[in-house]
């Protein structure tokens, strides 16, 4: 469900923050709770390959920060992408920001937006802990003038193997060029 709300703000435990612009600007927005930012940062290490002993085991270590800063710059770096493709504008995203707070702390977007729009969805994780996500814009209405394809995602394995086989075509032809040079050689020798 989302939830329309006034501003957005940073939350305890913890919240992450990114700001974006270009063809229209806004500010993500995750606020964790302390239970919900180290599951998630649990998961995600032990997915990764790291062994329980190197876990933290406090919402305010460092590493937990910089696991949901990376997991926001991911989340945030889809949303670009889409944006770039769906709706054939661009749009940047800074370096997500991530803090460790006992108060909440409102946030705004510092340009002169028109009709600001702010909007919450809540998330829960496999233990039931709750984490938001909140977004604030300006009330931004794309028209599309002319029809356009939306360009399919690329599959790293599907550049590889044209780049594996682009590179047999060209040792190929190579190939043949030479035996074919050979030949003319051996032709004009008359053998």
């Amino acid at each position: 469900m989302v939830q329309k709300i006034n501003k957005t703000s940073l939350k305890p435990d913890f919240g992450c923050f990114v700001l974006f612009d270009g063809g229209f600007t806004g500010l993500v927005v995750i606020n964790f709770t302390a239970k919900a930012a180290l599951e998630i940062y649990t998961n995600y290490m032990r997915n990764m390959g790291m062994p329980e002993e190197e876990l933290a085991i406090s919402h305010t270590s460092d590493e937990v920060g910089d696991v949901l800063g990376e997991l926001m710059n991911q989340l945030v770096g889809d949303f670009t992408n889409k944006i770039r493709k769906e709706l054939q504008t661009n749009i940047t995203q800074n370096q997500p920001k991530m803090l460790s707070l006992n108060k909440q702390v409102i946030l705004q977007v510092d340009t002169n937006l028109d009709r600001p729009q702010a909007r919450r969805v809540t998330f829960s994780t496999a233990n039931n802990n709750i984490f938001y996500l909140e977004l604030a814009m300006d009330k931004t209405e794309f028209i599309q003038l002319e029809e356009f394809e939306v360009a399919e995602d690329e599959s790293p394995d599907d550049i590889l193997e044209a780049t594996r086989k682009s590179m047999e075509d060209k040792k190929a032809a190579e190939s043949a060029s030479n035996k074919s040079d050979a030949d003319d050689l051996l032709d004009q020798l008359g053998l």
